[in-house]
């Protein structure tokens, strides 16, 4: 080795045995990536010959050329060994890499089969959201509905059609009018005697036809009676048999039968069949031309204790389930129409039992027509009919006598903003700056307490300020006053914004030419800033709705109104109503009554099919309109049918057969028609 030594070759395993068992510690001179690395303390002794770098450079050089092998590498997946490197030279130390870490897994593609890793904890639950209603699957739902009710029930009426009805009571009409002349010519002696039987026969040919005319109407009443019910079509039919069975015997003693108050009586009863039939069309159409379907319902003490006739969503079967149901008015009659065929048999008995046969089935003929004045017939279903033409047009139905009971109690009707005002009606005209404050601040300041207010001058202001690429603040401290203004701090200043009266009132200057009754003021910190000027277009319906609304006493409007500008000045000049029969509730209570909404499930009275005031309004006060026509008109009607009763009982007993005449008879009927038909037109006064 000191040979090598002098000569300056070195082999592999000298160099190894020179530096590397004693010495080298790789356990301990491992150096970590990222720390300081230690300096060892150097040996006490250092060799006396030392060796070149180049040299042993070399010397490795060589030796490796020597090795006839070949290294080979397997790949290594992760690098989780520590490389060494063996201190050379004056390197003493040895250097560790730390294993790279690989680059982090893509994320697979979502599959329903893949499962997380994790499992959530059950007391961390969180409830799915919940499904939004959307207006299209609404409508979808809507359609369907409707198609398979209104529109069905609609059609089925187009088939049955009105035209057959209408020819039968144009035919029944003359046949009635030419019976009553005929009577009047007998009655004033015009007919001769060789003449009177064939008079008498035709007036029995009339009676049959008239009855033929009508034989839907007899059908109907005597499938009421097997159906353990009366009506008025079942009295017809008992006056038809009476009045043919009296008619034969008018020829055996020469006299006319009643023949023209029958087919007067046949007339009114298919008059009633018509208006049926073409308000259940007009219902039945305005239900199937629905995109929207809202409600009228009512909210028991919704305010002061009286209840409120709310809006909501309606259903197709809150029509469909109580439209034909049979009313209280209806079924009174009924009764009645029973109880004058028992008073109208016991009346015929007794004449007859008293004087004749003959004369008891005359008077039993006559009492029946009596019992029952002509108009009678008419006397629901035309009140209906003059009301439904009218929400026809509206887009409005009354779900049946429920409805109309329901929307016929004392209460207060909810007047909003866009009830008086919609979308659109509401206009900004032109904007006037005063003082010295920026006009982007006074915008901004007056928007953020409009738009605290709410109502229908809010999207005017914001896209006011929009327009201007103005700052949206947030009003704190809102305050109402009843002069018509209200009162905030908007970013530390405090900023008024009203009417003029309510600046007036509030001691705020007011430059000249700045009196505009139509405009909303704006004041920051006590003066003035800005001039909005507004203006509220004026809708045909709706003020057609407010009149109605006002005229009637147990029906109060009530404003739950957010705009400060619609005051109770405003409103009567603008409507032209008596403002006294409106309520005017303060901001809180107003914001309370508003927040109020039908609870689900509550039956509807009425179904709007139109946005708008008038529909819902016409649909309250024209329930009150029919209900009263109709209770007054039955009872007037009772009230004649009870008089001709009487009176053909004292004339029974009495055995008056020359007043017991077809000329009086139809006089008295037409006596009783006028106030009749004169209460059905009542439903006209909404």
């Amino acid at each position: 080795m000191d040979e090598k030594r002098n000569t300056g070759e070195f082999d592999l395993e000298d160099i190894l045995k020179e530096f590397g068992d004693a010495d080298l510690q790789p356990e301990e001179d491992v150096l970590i990536w990222g720390e300081e690395p230690q300096q060892k303390p150097a040996p006490a002794t250092a060799p006396q010959d030392t060796v070149r770098l180049d040299q042993i450079t070399e010397a490795v050089r060589k030796q490796e050329a020597e090795l006839e092998q070949t290294v080979a590498f397997e790949p290594v997946e992760a690098l989780d060994q520590t490389i060494a490197f063996t201190p050379v030279g004056d390197l003493e130390q040895t250097i560790a890499f730390e294993p790279i870490a690989e680059d982090p897994p893509k994320a697979e593609p979502y599959s329903e089969e893949w499962e997380p890793e994790y499992e959530q904890p059950i007391s961390e639950y969180v409830p799915p959201e919940p499904i939004v209603q959307r207006p299209k699957s609404r409508l979808r739902e809507l359609k369907k509905k409707l198609v398979a009710g209104p529109e069905k029930r609609y059609y089925e009426l187009t088939e049955l059609g009105l035209g057959k009805l209408q020819l039968a009571i144009f035919v029944n009409l003359v046949v009635a009018l030419i019976s009553a002349g005929a009577t009047a010519m007998y009655t004033m002696g015009a007919v001769p005697e060789d003449r009177t039987r064939l008079l008498i026969f035709i007036q029995f040919l009339a009676l049959l036809f008239s009855g033929l005319l009508g034989s839907y109407q007899l059908l109907e009443g005597f499938g009421d009676m097997l159906r353990l019910r009366f009506s008025l079509n079942s009295l017809l039919v008992f006056s038809l048999v009476a009045c043919l069975v009296d008619s034969v015997l008018c020829l055996q003693s020469l006299r006319v039968p009643c023949c023209a108050v029958f087919s007067l009586h046949m007339t009114m009863a298919l008059w009633s069949a018509y208006q049926k039939r073409n308000t259940e069309m007009g219902q039945m159409d305005t239900m199937r031309k629905a995109v929207r379907l809202d409600s009228v319902v009512s909210v028991p003490d919704y305010y002061e204790g009286n209840t409120g006739f709310l809006r909501g969503e309606g259903q197709v079967e809150d029509f469909m389930d109580t439209y034909s149901k049979p009313s209280g008015v209806e079924r009174t009659m009924s009764i009645y129409a029973l109880v004058s065929l028992a008073v109208s048999l016991a009346i015929g008995i007794t004449a007859g039992v008293l004087h004749s046969a003959e004369f008891g089935c005359q008077a039993f003929a006559a009492a029946l027509l009596v019992s029952v004045p002509a108009s009678s017939f008419i006397a629901i279903s035309r009140p209906m009919a003059i009301l439904e033409r009218r929400l026809h047009r509206l887009g409005t139905v009354i779900c049946g006598w429920e409805g109309v009971k329901g929307l016929s109690q004392e209460g207060v009707f909810p007047l909003n903003d866009t009830d008086l005002f919609p979308a659109g009606s509401a206009k900004m005209n032109g904007v006037k700056f005063y003082g010295t404050r920026d006009p982007d601040t006074v915008v901004a300041y007056g928007t953020a307490l409009i738009s605290a207010c709410g109502g229908g001058m809010e999207p005017l202001f914001n896209a006011l300020l929009d327009s201007r690429n103005g700052y949206h603040y947030t009003a704190k401290e809102l305050r109402s006053y009843p002069s018509g203004g209200v009162g905030g701090e908007v970013n530390g200043e405090p900023v008024l914004a009203g009417t003029l009266r309510f600046m007036q009132d509030m001691g705020v200057e007011m430059p000249a030419g700045t009196k505009i009754n139509q405009a909303v003021y704006v004041a920051i910190d006590g003066q003035l800033g800005g001039v909005f000027a507004i203006t509220y277009g004026k809708i045909r319906a709706t003020a057609a709705a407010m009149t109605t609304l006002c005229a009637y006493r147990k029906l109060t409007p009530v404003l739950t109104t957010s705009d400060f500008m619609l005051t109770e000045s405003f409103i009567r000049g603008r409507f032209g109503v008596n403002t006294k029969r409106i309520a005017f509730p303060e901001r809180a209570v107003r914001c309370e009554l508003a927040e109020i909404q039908p609870e689900e499930g509550i039956p509807a009275l009425a179904l709007n099919t139109q946005e708008g005031l008038a529909g819902p309004a016409f649909a309250v006060t024209g329930a009150r309109a029919v209900r009263k026509a109709c209770r007054l008109g039955v009872a007037v009607h009772m009230l004649g049918g009870i008089l001709g009763l009487t009176m053909m009982l004292l004339l029974a007993i009495l055995g008056a057969e020359h007043l017991l005449t077809p000329a009086n008879v139809l006089l008295y009927q037409l006596i009783w028609m006028i106030p009749g038909l004169l209460f059905t037109e009542w439903a006209r006064s909404v």
